[in-house]
């Protein structure tokens, strides 16, 4: 449609979706093919020239300016535009969907709704802010349609008020709300900051409503608001520390983001009414509220917004663990090995029972069950006896890694990186070693014995058969491996959200000191429970959603006709064993029975590699690490490569120091030598 016959489609009596269609189809002319931002300013000042040239268009135009100005709501767009009304996660993601999936209406009222089909296009942010200061101005005049008064408000500026008044309740509101004031720092509260906030509200009103927008009295009111509120914001960061000490709540965290954005949107109002170049301010509002209607209908926007806190929350208390897998010298090496070792013979009696309850024939759900029970017994026992699984270890020792780079800009920190990767790879190889070294003998020596006590071994041969066939390298086995990493990943995610929430709502102290517990349990035996609860409720989480994983998974994607499997090593090593025994000497002859082996040695490395990733990244993401220092610890981690390799795989000695590296200038100076270990005595 061509200007011209779009000014003359101009109808004022017309209706109410109407009226709007013909907004909606003007913004359209004026976008154009979103390709060139100065086409569409230059459309903007040919509409401008066209309607200065034609008084009796002017005549209506007015006439249906009037109608729509007094039709619309304009408060909730200035106010409350781009801000969720649900601080439930569930609740804000359903709305976001239904926004996505239903369409809107140009038959209302709400600007807010109206909002989006006129300015649907990220395009018309770019126009919009390329509008220069004389289009504006003529802008203004002809949606003003009458000069400024000297003192009372013009429907412009009261609207503008009414949404301060909005926006100000809201930020006062988040301030007294007491899941936020019980949080704030003692010298925060005593300030009371959020108790003076309508005060200073109230005399900017009065006095733009006494002596206009253009008095000093305004501006100074204006300007003791700004400050009042920078102070409100500073009250309200302070929660953040008691978030980081007792736990993150993505709720809390959401109403703090909700106060800060208020209070840009209220300087933003404030520059619309009482900046020198109003037309500008107004022009820069519009342009972010455009932005800020793009944001709220992505969903992975608000995934990421909200998640963002609880990730560096997870990521930290996972490094706190991870500290614990990571070896750094020769002792601590063999130390893992033994650890390693004792998990793998706990898990070769999990190989056992695991073909006991497959003997048992359950349905599909409580053969998952019983399964996923089974596991998540022996990784517990596992983890109370202070022994390891390797599978565990890369989810909780990638956060600890990443943590080295909270100092990223200091000397030192991208080699005391990679040296961690060094220390990482060494510490799986001797938990792989460890875990895989023993549960095979175990496993052969349940099936011997088993063999001499009942006359069969631990499986048949037609299990036998199954066993090697479903682990056989070319089968599935990659697949289910790498899928078991993210099993692994998730458990680590698990164990953080469970622990974050413990120590959130203070768990610990309601055991140790709750008058029900200490009645039931004795006031030394509650202690000692929320000491062990403390210490070991992140451990335990994640071994028992581990276990039910494995367990249940399969069982749910059998259900659903996927075939997924879990394929993870310690386990897979211990079934291989298993099948081994009950074929007997000729197995070695099998080309399946080496298949398989082939298969578990593929599966180990998947396993780790796989969640690794997973959580090295999100490592990443909660340490905002950007790219270029992310380039310069993959330049590191070649040179290393290159010039030590035997770092990554055999413990350091002790009774060296690290040798100086020529390529620390190179690379920024960060000191990228292969560490060999910290000397000891």
């Amino acid at each position: 449609m061509d200007l011209v016959h779009l000014l003359d489609s101009l109808d004022p009596d017309a209706p109410l979706a109407q009226r709007h269609l013909w907004l909606i189809e003007l913004l359209r002319w004026v976008r154009g093919d979103t390709n060139d931002v100065q086409t569409s300013v230059a459309r903007v000042r040919l509409l401008l020239d066209a309607a200065q040239a034609r008084p009796d268009w002017l005549v209506r135009w007015r006439k249906w300016w009037s109608r729509f100005t007094g039709t619309v709501d304009l408060t909730p767009l200035l106010a409350d535009f781009g801000f969720a009304p649900r601080t439930a996660f569930l609740s804000e993601f359903g709305h976001r969907l239904r926004r996505k999936m239903l369409p809107g209406t140009p038959e209302t009222t709400d600007l807010s709704e109206l909002f989006g089909l006129l300015l649907p296009d990220r395009f018309d942010v770019r126009w919009i802010q390329a509008l220069d200061t004389d289009t504006l101005k003529r802008l203004r005049a002809l949606l003003l349609s009458a000069p400024e008064q000297d003192v009372a408000p013009n429907h412009w500026q009261g609207a503008l008020l009414d949404a301060l008044t909005f926006s100000i309740s809201q930020v006062s509101a988040t301030g007294f709300a007491s899941e936020i004031r019980t949080r704030m720092s003692p010298e925060a509260l005593a300030e009371r900051h959020f108790h003076a906030l309508p005060a200073h509200f109230e005399h900017l009103r009065r006095a733009v409503l006494t002596q206009g927008v253009r008095s000093e009295a305004a501006h100074a009111a204006a300007e003791m608001l700004s400050a009042q509120l920078e102070a409100c914001r500073e009250a309200a960061q302070t929660v953040y520390a008691h978030l980081e000490a007792n736990g993150v709540s993505v709720g809390i965290v959401f109403r703090l983001r909700q106060l800060s954005e208020r209070i840009l949107r209220i300087r933003q109002l404030l520059d619309c009414m009482l900046a020198e170049q109003t037309e500008r301010a107004t022009a820069a509002l519009v342009a972010d509220l455009v932005q800020i209607g793009q944001d709220n209908r992505s969903i992975r926007a608000l995934i990421a917004s909200s998640s963002h806190l609880t990730a560096a929350k997870v990521a930290e208390r996972s490094a706190e663990s991870g500290e614990h897998y990571i070896t750094r010298d020769a002792a601590e090496y063999r130390e893992m090995l033994g650890k390693a070792a004792g998990g793998g013979a706990l898990i070769g009696l999990t190989t056992w029972v695991k073909f006991l309850l497959v003997g048992l024939g359950l349905s599909a759900f409580w053969d998952g069950f019983a399964a996923g029970t089974n596991y998540a017994f022996f990784f517990v026992l596992v983890q109370l006896l202070h022994l390891t699984v390797a599978t565990k270890q890369p989810a909780v020792t990638a956060p600890a890694m990443v943590a080295k780079l909270r100092e990223i800009r200091q000397p030192g920190a991208v080699r005391r990186f990679v040296d961690e990767v060094a220390h990482l790879l060494r510490s799986q190889i001797a938990a792989i070693l460890g875990n895989v070294g023993l549960v095979v003998p175990v496993v052969m020596l349940i099936s011997v014995g088993l063999s001499v006590s009942t006359g069969a071994p631990m499986i048949t041969a037609e299990k036998a058969h199954h066993v090697l066939h479903d682990l056989h390298l070319f089968g599935p086995t990659v697949l289910f491996a790498a899928f078991t990493g993210v099993l692994l990943f998730a458990s680590s995610i698990i164990a953080g959200w469970v622990e974050n929430w413990f120590v959130f709502h203070q768990l610990d102290s309601a055991v140790r000191h709750n008058p029900a517990y200490t009645r039931w349990l004795g006031r030394d035996r509650a202690d000692r429970w929320a000491t062990f609860m403390r210490a070991n409720i992140s451990g335990l989480a994640a071994n028992i959603s581990l276990g039910m994983m494995l367990g249940l998974v399969p069982a749910f994607a059998e259900f659903f006709g996927l075939g997924l499997q879990v394929r993870h090593v310690t386990l897979s090593a211990g079934q291989v064993a298993a099948a081994a025994m009950a074929l007997g000497a000729d197995v070695w002859r099998e080309p399946a029975f080496w298949w398989a082996v082939a298969g578990v040695l593929a599966i180990g490395p998947l396993n780790l590699a796989v969640s690794f990733y997973l959580a090295f990244r999100l490592a990443l993401r909660a340490q905002n690490i950007n790219a270029a220092h992310r380039g310069r610890i993959y330049a590191a981690i070649r040179h290393r490569l290159r010039h030590a390799p035997q770092s990554f795989l055999l413990p350091p000695r002790v009774d060296t120091e690290p040798p100086p590296d020529a390529s620390d200038d190179a690379l920024g100076n960060e000191g990228i030598a292969p560490s060999q270990g910290r000397p000891r005595g």
